[in-house]
């Protein structure tokens, strides 16, 4: 598989996204092999040839598994191919049992997994035919029917168990019928595997972009936060507070100025001599005042002699408009007796 790269590293490099999306698409397999390889035939032969030492090999493993497995113990005491039975049976304690088996087949069992394993026993050529032509092995042929059912049964337990790995919901009774079915979905299980490592790859990468980009946007308001901070409490902010503090200062020193040079011309202008004048103008203007009042009092008393002020001053008004209306008639009779002259 190709290793990933993220896409922060692909959006600030144009250049190298187009590269690795022709290397990706054009040029490389997803298994990081070349797709114009002029050798691909041959690479083919080689991987076909490898996989059928590999079948081989995974051949001859079960095989000497399976022969090394053997029980063997009578068939009727074997408990069934179950996981709860066989951890029931493992609790309690072993029993003593005799093979039914034949010596010769018992022999064949114990020789034939080193003899089978790989690389085999390093033996000359005539000790090998020596083998070969002395029991068990000369027995090989009529022992066949025996060791194959061993086998058999073997292999069928193995199958059993591993349908019961892979179907754990399915009923013990029936896990035998889903055997067939074991190579497809292992197959199936890998490919899935390798889907979910490729999901979870591009999954992680995904996170990593996520994060990288809140990781940014951290930075980002840090160094807002930042700024802020300097506005309100750096250079700028203290020297606007100096300015301030200079613009009051100064306020101050004309207020202190202002009211010296008030008080500086009231020195000038009351000088002593007219703050003297001007003290006996008021003591003046106090015994005026006071002469005034003292004449208005005179004048009142007058007044009330002739009747202004109490009863008396109603009937003075009473007189007096009495008098004015008289005067009137008189008027007017004397406008009569001229127009009557005149005619």
């Amino acid at each position: 598989m190709l290793p990933p790269v993220e896409d922060a590293v692909l959006q600030h490099n144009p250049d190298f996204a187009a590269l690795y999306k022709t290397l990706t698409t054009a040029l490389l397999n997803p298994d990081g092999s070349t797709k114009h390889d002029p050798t691909s035939k041959e690479r083919n032969a080689v991987r076909e040839e490898l996989k059928k030492h590999r079948l081989e090999a995974a051949k001859r493993h079960f095989l000497v598994q399976a022969i090394s497995s053997v029980d063997p113990t009578p068939q009727e005491t074997k408990p069934a191919p179950s996981l709860t039975r066989r951890a029931k049976t493992q609790l309690q304690p072993p029993r003593n049992q005799v093979s039914d088996l034949p010596t010769p087949l018992l022999d064949l069992l114990i020789l034939l997994p080193p003899f089978l394993s790989h690389p085999p026993p390093t033996l000359t050529p005539s000790s090998t035919a020596l083998l070969l032509n002395s029991p068990p092995f000369s027995d090989f042929p009529s022992l066949l029917p025996q060791l194959s059912t061993l086998l058999s049964t073997n292999f069928h337990s193995f199958a059993v168990h591993l349908a019961r790995v892979a179907n754990p919901a399915t009923n013990p009774s029936f896990v035998h019928r889903t055997i067939p079915s074991l190579p497809d979905y292992l197959t199936t299980l890998t490919a899935s595997i390798s889907n979910r490592q490729d999901s979870l790859t591009r999954s992680r990468l995904a996170a990593a972009t996520s994060l990288s980009n809140l990781l940014h946007y951290h930075a980002q308001a840090l160094a807002l936060l930042l700024r802020s901070l300097e506005a309100k409490h750096g250079p700028i902010a203290r020297s606007l507070e100096f300015r301030a503090t200079e613009v009051a200062l100064t306020a101050q020193r004309q207020e202190i100025e202002a009211q010296t040079a008030l008080w500086t011309v009231r020195r000038e202008t009351y000088s002593p001599e007219v703050v003297r004048a001007l003290g006996n103008y008021v003591d003046h203007l106090r015994d005026a005042k006071a002469r005034l009042g003292e004449a208005v009092r005179t004048l009142k008393g007058e007044l009330e002699g002739y009747g202004v002020g109490g009863d008396r001053e109603g009937r003075m008004r009473e007189m007096a408009r009495v008098k004015r209306e008289m005067g009137k008639q008189v008027e007017e009779v004397r406008e009569d007796m001229e127009r009557l002259g005149r005619a």
